[in-house]
């Protein structure tokens, strides 16, 4: 998956940059962005967290906002953007976030190909494992 400034059209996959990491969610339209907590969940508890709907000024967080851009595998692999929509829609409320197990990634990730992976957590793992097999 590449990121562009494009402007980001219904269904897309939408991101944020917050201090080191980057916050993701499924755009609907100006008024309606789904996400799994706020970008910056700092001080909130895990068990508070949920997933809502905001506008994209709320959501962009004074961050430029990037969508993604799906190679032709990717695009072979995801749901439509109405499915995607759909699915995130139906999870607004829900709760369970873990920041390594159930965190924003992983929701998009679920909305649109119905698997949950987070690319960050999984290269904070490898990078922890060469640390660790180096010692």
């Amino acid at each position: 998956m590449k990121w562009s400034a494009n402007a980001p059209q219904y269904g897309d996959v939408v991101r944020v940059k917050v201090k080191f990491y980057y916050h993701y969610g499924i755009f609907v339209d100006e008024q309606c962005v789904v996400q799994f907590g706020m970008p910056d969940n700092t001080g909130i508890a895990p068990e508070e967290i949920k997933v809502i709907t905001t506008d994209i000024d709320t959501f962009r967080n004074g961050s430029a906002v990037e969508k993604a851009e799906f190679s032709i595998s990717e695009r072979v692999r995801k749901h439509s953007n109405e499915k995607a929509v759909k699915i995130a829609l139906s999870r607004v409320g829900e709760d369970g976030y873990n920041i390594l197990h159930n965190n924003c990634e992983h929701f998009v990730n679920e909305c649109i190909f119905g698997e949950s992976k987070s690319g960050f957590v999984d290269s904070v793992r490898a990078e922890i494992r060469n640390k660790i097999k180096k010692k």
